[in-house]
């Protein structure tokens, strides 16, 4: 069954098409484009090429906001153009995951304009009315501060409708029967265009138990086993990845006992309190959760990231936690989002630290799952907070020192890309990186195909050994492969003793991935190593032909041969 489980030991690479590459000179991003450049990700390593929404939209949202499932937006190309992508990246042994946006459509959707126009239409019922504007309005928003109202009055319709998220993304009905029937031919429509995996927006939203979602959660959590029922038997190996920023306790609900519901999940708390451990150097909170995320279902799975296409949300951080996170990567109020966001990239976070980026990566691909790296993040792509809310972060990609960096010959690219500053595409592009041998590109790449190698952060299971507070430590195991991976989160070097390892490693040495310097254990079975600051090490136990009779324990010695 590991065959078939591909999303256990994959990496996937999330981009937006109108940000990735210019193929027609118009100023936006398209499948030509990235047809262009999935020879370069199938080299960095990438496993699952995840499309953000190209569907025909008004684009208020980026596409969020769904005009036609079944179409493809004219500004990214056409559908045969998309069956073409999806052709290519099959042969070149990669996977296509898509966006699904299941809890709202635009309102310039025809559903919704059918709704507003007939009340006595069918799909009046696939949206959420109210003849009065109801008493918590002003509660529930998805992004205070921008947004002031859940409620907004349709001259048309005479009514009020419901929306989570913005006035001109009204909700759909999840609980109506013929809502779902159609979002499963959607479904089914996209398998067949070739896709492997989606990626579902907004999931609490599809389970909320407000207005006319049902009182009683669990039909709509059947929706999920259907859904996934559907995508299953028309394509054995589709997945579904969810976005649902809730505490781990609460997610075995969405992977479902059994686990016959979603199959990934985003893993908000652990990226949470990573971000909050590279703030203050102290693991404990990654740790608890890390812990809570035990105990899945055999066919569920983690899915861990560093900064994705939204705001760093860490809102369900403690105060003391959240505020140290600001103070330390969004220190000012135009870096912050929403009340509880930062909407920096990764490398102006940090600083441009080179340590501390590798060590951020190091941590995040050695977390107990899948990883997903968003475009740029492989070359140090920064962002311009000149750019409104999110936009902050959605810049074009750096390819070269040339016009635009390499994304667009035009004039009025879909936005400015960095042009000046330490993160400048003259300075940050993937054609200077690939010409420099320890570049950040050419480290990425390394680690990826390092990551790929190790299906026991996939598929096994993981120790946290014992450590201080400012390194964490982990082992996993699966079949006969044993790992360990320290990092260290401090600004001093240290000494570590590593112990506790399972009782048949004895006498057996790790062997550095990075290096292939091997550590032999002591007489007491522990293993001693040194980490540099902000330093991290990747580690497997050797095998028995590696054992030498009569030697003396040494730390990190090279191999023989």
């Amino acid at each position: 069954m590991i065959e078939q489980r591909w999303y256990k030991n994959t990496i996937i690479y999330s981009l937006a098409l109108d940000s990735f590459l210019d193929s027609n000179g118009d100023g936006i991003g398209d499948f030509g484009g990235l047809l262009k450049r999935l020879d370069y990700l199938q080299g960095l390593g990438v496993g699952a090429v995840w499309v953000m929404p190209f569907h025909p939209s008004p684009r208020r949202d980026h596409g969020y906001d769904v005009a036609d499932y079944y179409g493809i937006d004219p500004r990214y190309g056409t559908l045969g153009d998309f069956v073409e992508f999806t052709h290519a990246c099959r042969t070149r042994g990669m996977r296509v995951m898509m966006d699904l946006v299941l809890n709202h459509t635009s309102d310039q959707h025809p559903w919704f304009q059918a709704a507003i126009e007939d009340p006595e239409s069918r799909y009046r019922e696939f949206y959420i009315w109210a003849d009065k504007k109801p008493k918590n309005a002003h509660e529930g928003m998805v992004f205070p501060g921008v947004q002031d109202s859940t409620w907004t009055f349709s001259k048309k319709a005479k009514a009020w409708y419901y929306h989570k998220f913005f006035e001109f993304q009204p909700d759909l009905n999840i609980a109506n029967p013929q809502v779902q029937s159609e979002l499963l031919k959607i479904v089914g429509f996209w398998l067949e265009a070739g896709v492997s995996g989606f990626r579902l927006d907004a999931v609490p939203f599809l389970i909320a138990a407000d207005e006319k979602h049902p009182s009683d959660a669990e039909p709509a959590f059947d929706f999920l086993r259907r859904i996934r029922e559907l995508a299953q038997w028309r394509k054995g190996d589709a997945v579904f990845l969810a976005e649902a920023n809730i505490p781990p306790e609460d997610c075995i609900k969405y992977f479902g006992e059994s686990g016959d519901r979603l199959h990934m999940m985003f893993n908000f708390p652990v990226n949470q309190t990573l971000f909050y451990a590279l703030a203050s150097n102290d693991t404990g909170p990654l740790r608890e959760k890390l812990e809570a995320s035990r105990d899945l279902p055999q066919t569920a799975q983690w899915a861990h990231f560093l900064r994705n296409h939204d705001e760093l949300d860490i809102g369900r951080l403690p105060d003391d936690q959240r505020a140290a996170v600001f103070a330390a990567f969004g220190p000012e109020e135009h870096m912050q989002l929403y009340d509880r966001g930062i909407r920096r990239r990764l490398a102006p976070m940090l600083g441009g630290d080179r340590r501390r980026l590798e060590l951020a990566y190091s941590l995040m691909l050695t977390m107990p799952g899948t990883p997903v790296i968003r475009y740029g993040d492989e070359i140090g792509m920064g962002d311009d907070l000149d750019l409104p809310e999110r936009e902050a972060g959605r810049t074009p990609m750096q390819w070269s020192g040339e016009r635009n960096g390499g994304f667009s010959p035009s004039d009025d690219p879909v936005r400015p890309p960095i042009a000046e500053g330490p993160y400048g595409f003259q300075t940050v592009n993937v054609a200077r990186q690939r010409a420099q041998e320890g570049s950040l590109l050419n480290w990425t790449e390394r680690m990826l195909r390092m990551r790929k190698e190790l299906p026991e952060l996939g598929h096994g299971s993981f120790t946290i050994l014992p450590a201080p507070a400012h390194v964490l430590a982990m082992c996993y195991e699966f079949e006969d492969n044993l790992s360990v991976f320290v990092h260290n989160l401090a600004e001093e070097r240290i000494d570590l003793k590593i112990e506790q390892l399972p009782q048949d490693c004895a006498q057996r040495p790790l062997v550095c991935l990075q290096t292939d310097h091997e550590i032999r254990p002591d007489a007491e079975g522990c293993y001693d190593l040194v980490l540099e600051p902000s330093g991290y090490k990747w580690f497997r136990l050797g095998g028995l032909e590696d054992m030498i009779e009569g030697d003396e324990p040494q730390a990190d010695r090279p191999r023989k041969g």
